[in-house]
């Protein structure tokens, strides 16, 4: 499998199917383990933290099985998945949860914009467990709005308003940002109650073999789907709803054999993005994202459809991307790549195919090496090939690239692609063997080899 060649391989396709040899989904014993067995209460205004707890401590003591929420509202506090457990929530249910800061206390470690901390727990959390899983059609409600978690954004956009405390009134989120480069360890980068932090929805930390299935997610107080330096991971047939702010749909960060199928993203910000780190601390891990299969999904409203950064400072390598929709007029761009000298990294080898793009606001493919920030670690992005993608109104740009002299973007394919409506069919700066075969761009052929 092409790793880190700076060629691209004849038919990257054929990689697909060995990766996703390497993902199956886990299975688990045949045993029911209901909430309400251990005094969980319907409604939404008991809270059931303790009967999910001691549920799940009874299924992963008996080897593993279901731990079943029935239909119904059902309060609850932050949820630790343990091995060998299944957490199905039926049709009908709800779990609604806190949107009360000190309950996702005493802090975990988990990772914050690509940089590893001791913070509020993620609404779902696991850590170092293998076998685990959420699955069923319920719904899983994180009741973030501009009333609670989403100030803590700062915008007012979300809520906030002035002498409103958010996440850099105390230079949180710079604080975090600096210890990191100073190699403060991790477990001395405490945060947490007022520091502004938002907490994740569904982050699986270091572990293995994990599914999450069926769910309807709503109302995130931030990244929503979030796998931190997992492997063997299947989300399929997930609906994710949330539109605050950072609410990104689906995050595989430092992450290795990820399938995401069959799912829809209507997001305020990324539907999917890979990442891998930030700046100093990703490197400190130093662990890419890779080996990651997109199918059959459908996006909506997004920052970006399929998205790899900003936070990719270990790279990332073997992104695939397939018969996947997008259309909306508040999704900005369906391929996007963002980095910086400060990020670093190689990010090589992402294939999308058979995409279907209704409306996009911005750009349909884009490439920026000078997202945000800017230093000495200079960006690798090469091996890019989308092909047979076809795109009714492309908004500002058809292709949007730009690199640094250093490091041109390298070896970017389009093939069979057709654009319409869009107001510039391409703008490059610093590109090396950029290849067009047979692209339309506004009804006119566009040939191009640089």
């Amino acid at each position: 499998m092409q790793t880190n060649s700076s060629e691209p391989v004849a038919d990257p396709w054929e990689q697909v199917e060995e990766i996703l040899q390497h993902i199956e989904a886990p299975s688990f014993p045949d045993k029911d383990f209901l909430i309400t067995a251990y005094g969980a209460q319907s409604g939404g205004t008991v809270d059931c933290s303790q009967a999910i707890k001691q549920a799940i401590e009874a299924c992963h003591a008996a080897g593993g099985g279901r731990v079943v929420v029935p239909a119904g509202k059902f309060l609850t506090g932050p949820i630790y998945l343990k091995s060998n457990v299944n957490l199905h929530v039926q049709k009908g249910a709800t779990l609604l949860f806190s949107t009360k800061p000190e309950d996702y206390l005493p802090l975990v470690l988990t990772r914050w914009e690509g940089v590893e901390l001791m913070n509020y727990s993620p609404l779902i959390y696991a850590f170092e467990e293998k076998n685990i899983a959420v699955t069923g059609e319920g719904t899983l409600d994180g009741q973030a709005s501009n009333e609670n978690w989403w100030t803590w954004k700062g915008s007012k956009k979300y809520g906030w308003q002035e002498g409103m405390p958010h996440q850099n009134s105390q230079g949180s989120r710079q604080k975090l940002f600096e210890m990191a480069e100073q190699n403060v360890p991790v477990d001395e980068r405490n945060f947490g109650t007022g520091h502004y932090l938002r907490p994740q929805f569904v982050q699986p930390y270091r572990c293995e073999n994990v599914l999450i299935e069926g769910v309807t997610i709503r109302n995130s107080p931030m990244w929503i789907l979030n796998p931190v330096l997992c492997t063997n991971v299947t989300i399929r047939k997930v609906t994710v709803e949330s539109q605050g702010p950072n609410s990104d749909g689906c995050d595989p960060e430092s992450s290795k054999n990820v399938l995401i199928k069959d799912c829809f993203f209507n997001t305020g910000d990324d539907c999917i993005a890979i990442k891998s780190g930030r700046n100093a601390d990703g490197r400190r891990v130093n662990v890419p994202a890779e080996n990651i299969i997109i199918q059959n999904c459908s996006m909506a409203n997004g920052h970006g459809g399929v998205v790899i950064g900003s936070e990719i400072s270990g790279g990332a390598r073997n992104i695939f991307a397939e018969n996947c929709t997008m259309n909306s007029p508040e999704l900005d761009r369906a391929l996007r790549i963002k980095t910086n000298t400060m990020r670093g990294g190689v990010i090589e080898n992402v294939y999308l195919r058979n995409i279907e793009v209704g409306q996009v606001a911005e750009a349909v493919i884009r490439v920026n090496m000078f997202y945000e920030d800017s230093g000495p670690f200079m960006p690798t992005v090469r091996n890019i090939e989308v092909r047979d993608m076809k795109v009714k109104n492309g908004g500002r740009v058809g292709v949007l690239l730009e690199a640094h002299e250093q490091s041109p973007v390298q070896n970017l394919r389009l093939v069979n692609v057709e654009i319409d409506s869009v107001k510039v069919p391409y703008r490059f700066s610093n590109v090396r063997n950029i290849h067009f075969e047979n692209v339309t761009i506004n009804g006119k052929k566009v040939e191009l080899e640089e």
